[in-house]
C-alpha cells in the first residue's frame, strides 16, 4: 500500500514526538502537520511546492515543555483555529507544567495560559489525549482534556480570550484513567456532537449530547464499556454501510475492537486478525488507495504496523509495504493530503523509548479517482464534527471531519472519499455542527470541494 517518501523532509532529526495534529497552522490556506515534541521543540511542517520544511515558530516549539497531544480548533469564532497542547512530565496525577493554548493575536502567536486572567484555569493534571467540540452548535469550539488521575476538562471561552472550564457544567469532569478522545455524532444526529473517551484502568465513556450542552454517559448502555481493557487510539467510520458511525478502539495489548453501531447499541465485529492483541497507540480510517472504502491502519510502538482493508464482503489484513516499521518506536500518526495531489500521505511520529526521526509514507499511485469536501464553519474555520454525505449512482459514502482521533492526534479537518472507477458525483451534503445543511449537486471530481456554513 505505502511507499516510504521520507526523504522529502528538508530537515528530520531524531526526537521524542508524540501527537499529530493537522491544520492551517499559517494562516495560508494550506495545511500543516504539527509534531508535538517530547522535551524536543514541537513542529510545524508545510509543503513547498517540493519539499516538507520546518516553519519554525518560537511560541509554538515550547521547547522546555514536554508534549504529547494536540488538537486545533475555533474556540472564540474568529475563523482561525487555536492549538491546544497537552503537556505531561508525569504518568499521573498532578504535574509541574501545564499546558498550552496557543491563539493568533496581532500578527503573532501567543498562549492563553499565560494571560493572568487565566492562571486559575490551567490543567496541571497529567493527561493525554485532546479533542475539539461544539456542544451548542454554534461554530464555537472548546477543548477536552482526557486526563489521567484527575476530572477531564473542557476549556471554552467568552470570546475575551478568558478561558472557563466548563467541564462540570457539562457533566463530564469525570476522574479514570484518560487516554483517547474522538468528538462528533456518533449516535446522537448529525449536527449533534458527542464525545467517546476511551480509558485504562476503567470503563470508557460515551458521552451523549442531551441537546442543551450537557452529556449523559451512555458506554455501558450502549455496548462500548468494555471496562477490561486500556484503551488507546480510537477511529470513526461508518464501516458496514448502514448509516451509522461505528468505533474501532486499538487496546493496549488486549483485544481491539470493531463496535458496529446497531438499533439496539454496538456490537463487536473485529475478526480476529484485527482484534489480536499488540502495542498499538494510533488507530486510523481513512480511504488511502481511492477505491471507495476506508481502511483501518493500526500503529504499534516496538512491533509491526497492520492495514486492515474490507475485500469480498470481509475486513482483512492487506500489504501495508513500507509503513510496517517493524522496529520503530511509533508513538502517533496523521493523515493528509499535504501536497494537493489527491492522495492521503500518512505522517508517523516516534519516541517514548528512544529519539527517532519521523517517517512520511505515501499510497501506491492508481487511476482512482476522488473528491475532497472541506466544510467550514459561518466564521470561516474548519467545521470539525461536520458531517459530509456523498452520493454517486452506485453507492453512498458518509465521512464525519475530524476533531481530535487516533490517540494523541488530530486528521485533517476534509472528507477524503476514493471513487474507484465512478466518475460521476451526483451530490454532497454536509450536515454542519448545529443542524444547518448544505448541499452541491453534481460537483466535479479531482477537487477540494470547500463548502460554507451560512448561519441561517
Amino acid at each position: 500500500m505505502f511507499t516510504n517518501i521520507s526523504e522529502l523532509f528538508v530537515y528530520n532529526p531524531p526526537m521524542l514526538g508524540y501527537g499529530v495534529a493537522v491544520a492551517d497552522v499559517l494562516g495560508t490556506g494550506s495545511f500543516a502537520f504539527f509534531v508535538a515534541g517530547f522535551g524536543f521543540p514541537n513542529r510545524v511542517l508545510e509543503w513547498d511546492g517540493s519539499r516538507i520544511v520546518d516553519k519554525y515558530d518560537p511560541v509554538l516549539a515550547a521547547g522546555g515543555r514536554q508534549a504529547i497531544g494536540v488538537a486545533a480548533g475555533d474556540i472564540d469564532g474568529d475563523g482561525r483555529e487555536e492549538i491546544y497542547v497537552l503537556n505531561t512530565d508525569t504518568f499521573l496525577g498532578a504535574k509541574r507544567f501545564g499546558d498550552n493554548l496557543f491563539a493568533f493575536r496581532d500578527g503573532a502567536w501567543h498562549d492563553l495560559f499565560t494571560n493572568p486572567a487565566n492562571h486559575h484555569n490551567i490543567n496541571l493534571v497529567a493527561g493525554r489525549s485532546v479533542c475539539a467540540t461544539d456542544r451548542f452548535g454554534t461554530g464555537k469550539y472548546g477543548f477536552v482534556v482526557a486526563n489521567y488521575g484527575g476530572p477531564f476538562r473542557l476549556y471554552e471561552t467568552n470570546g475575551l480570550d478568558e478561558l472557563h472550564d466548563a467541564a462540570s457544567d457539562a457533566a463530564i469532569a469525570r476522574v479514570t484513567g484518560g487516554r483517547a478522545l474522538v468528538s462528533c455524532p456518533i449516535v446522537s444526529p448529525p449536527g449533534v456532537m458527542d464525545i467517546f473517551a476511551a480509558n485504562e484502568n476503567g470503563a470508557n465513556f460515551l458521552f451523549v449530547n442531551n441537546g442543551d450542552g450537557t452529556y449523559t454517559d451512555r458506554a455501558e448502555e450502549m455496548g462500548v464499556a468494555d471496562p477490561d481493557e486500556n484503551g488507546r487510539g480510537v477511529a470513526v467510520l461508518d464501516a458496514d454501510g448502514n448509516g451509522k458511525f461505528d468505533l474501532c478502539i486499538g487496546n493496549w495489548q488486549g483485544e481491539h475492537r470493531l463496535f458496529l453501531q446497531t438499533l439496539l447499541g454496538f456490537m463487536d465485529a473485529a475478526p480476529p486478525e484485527m482484534a489480536r492483541p499488540s502495542t498499538v497507540r494510533t488507530v486510523i480510517a481513512a480511504d488511502f488507495d481511492n477505491d471507495g472504502t476506508e481502511e483501518l491502519f493500526f500503529n504499534a510502538i516496538g512491533e509491526r504496523n497492520r492495514l486492515f482493508a474490507y475485500r469480498n464482503g470481509a475486513w482483512e489484513r492487506v500489504s501495508i509495504g513500507d509503513a510496517e516499521e517493524a522496529a520503530d518506536l511509533g508513538t502517533g500518526a496523521a493523515v493528509a493530503d499535504i501536497d494537493n495531489d489527491g492522495r492521503l500521505e500518512l505522517l508517523i511520529a516516534h519516541g517514548e523509548q528512544g529519539a527517532q526521526p519521523l517517517s512520511l509514507y505515501k499510497p501506491i499511485a492508481n487511476d482512482n479517482g476522488y473528491l475532497r469536501v472541506y466544510p467550514v464553519t459561518r466564521h470561516g474555520a474548519p467545521a470539525r464534527g461536520a458531517v459530509v454525505i456523498l452520493q454517486t449512482p452506485t453507492r453512498i459514502q458518509r465521512r464525519v471531519i475530524d476533531a481530535g482521533s487516533g490517540y494523541l492526534c488530530q486528521m485533517e479537518p476534509v472528507a477524503h472519499f476514493g471513487l474507484g472507477a465512478e466518475t460521476v458525483v451526483e451530490s454532497v451534503m454536509v450536515i454542519f455542527p448545529g443542524g444547518e445543511t448544505a448541499s452541491v449537486e453534481r460537483p466535479a471530481i479531482r477537487q477540494t470541494l470547500r463548502v460554507a456554513a451560512t448561519g441561517v
